[in-house]
Order: structure tokens, then sequence, then C-alpha cells
């Protein structure tokens, strides 16, 4: 974003970006306890823009699986089940936060998703195409993404123990590379991730609308 800002504290709408998340997580009825990972050093920072208690945010790794980690290191080990949600999706809604915990079915955990829709190209680093990609089954991960507690903190330890940690770039990613069975939830409604300066305004305009009705 090259805002020089953590994401989770970039003003959308009048509010910091990460506000938007927990207005749909403090909506849901699914949802036990919140737990905010921080950039390091900004704890007090975040927790004063969220309306947080202290406690509730916890200093963030170098990684995005680090950070995760970190969180997760607070979690009550009597929790069956763990949703990681990015600040930078603040679209989410409790209906797909429900959604996906009951996605989990058997499985070891489910993730909101979006089916491909253009035409994947894969390229050289001249940037000249090599190859079309058939679209059929693929998908796009998102958030929120929810896992089995026990499963989710065996995929950590084995990326750990294999220096693979900071190689993940989301936590289902880690759950499959120990076996587990992760399902896809479509996402119905829109779930954009703040990447550039332009998401910011789409997401305003979004945010209008879509969560007008999350705290009725």
């Amino acid at each position: 974003m090259g805002a020089g800002l953590p994401k989770a504290l970039m003003p959308v709408a009048g509010r910091a970006l990460g506000a938007w998340c927990l207005d749909a997580l403090a909506a849901s009825d699914r949802i036990g306890s919140v737990v905010v990972v921080a950039p390091p050093g900004r704890e007090s920072e975040l927790a004063h823009a969220l309306g947080l208690d202290s406690t509730q945010v916890v200093r963030g790794g170098a990684s995005r699986a680090e950070s995760v980690a970190c969180g997760l290191a607070t979690i009550s080990d009597d929790a069956e089940f763990v949703l990681v949600h990015d600040a930078a999706r603040p679209l989410v809604h409790p209906a797909l936060i429900a959604a996906v915990i009951d996605g989990v079915g058997d499985a070891d955990g489910a993730i909101a998703a979006a089916p491909l829709a253009d035409t994947p190209k894969r390229v050289g680093e001249d940037l000249a195409i090599l190859a079309t990609l058939p679209r059929t089954g693929l998908w796009l991960a998102q958030t929120p993404q929810v896992f089995r507690s026990r499963v989710l903190a065996d995929a950590f330890a084995h990326a750990r123990a294999h220096e693979r940690l900071d190689l993940a770039t989301d936590c289902a990613s880690m759950v499959e590379e120990i076996g587990g069975r992760v399902v896809v939830v479509a996402s119905l409604r829109p779930n954009l991730k703040v990447t550039t300066p332009a998401d910011i305004h789409i997401a305003e305009l979004l945010l209008g609308d879509t969560h007008r009705d999350t705290v009725r």
C-alpha cells in the first residue's frame, strides 16, 4: 500500500480498517472471543483505534504466519475451533462467518473463497506467456478461514520444524501440508481485500451498502 501505516489502522470510510472487521465479528453469535495481532510496537495504538482492551491485542511477528502463531499462543486450550481473518478484508459479514464455521463439517477446516473468473496465465521473467491454465476447479482463497484448533496447532508446529513458517501465505496451505482436509465455502457477498489505494475507494462504496445491515 505504501502508506507507512499498518493496514489495520488505515482510515477507510472514516474508521480504521480493522474496525469494520470487528463489527462483523461482534455481530456474530458464533464468536467466543477475539484476539487482534498488531505489528510490533503498535499494540497500544491499535487497541486505542479499535476500541479494544489492551489484553485483546498482542504483538505480532515478522511474517503473516508468525503473527498468526502469536495469536494462537493466546487461545484457550479448550477452544475447539479457531477463525483467522485478515484486517484487509473489511467487507466480511456475519453470514459468511457462520457459513465458514458450519462449512467445516467433518473436515479439518473451511475457508471463504471465490471461483476464478479470469483466465490464468503462467509467465516467465520477461513477462512472456508460457502457458494458459484451465480455470476449471480453481478458486481464490480468502478469509475468514476456520480450523479445528488441534489441527491448526499441528500445522504450525510442522511448518516451524521444517523452517517453512515464513513461506506460508495462508493457514489453509499449512493444514494441507500435513495432509489435512480443507473445504471451500463460496463468498456470496463482496469480500474485497484492500491491497492498493484504488481498493480503498471501492471498499468505501461497498461498505455503505454491505455493512449497513451488519449491526441491525
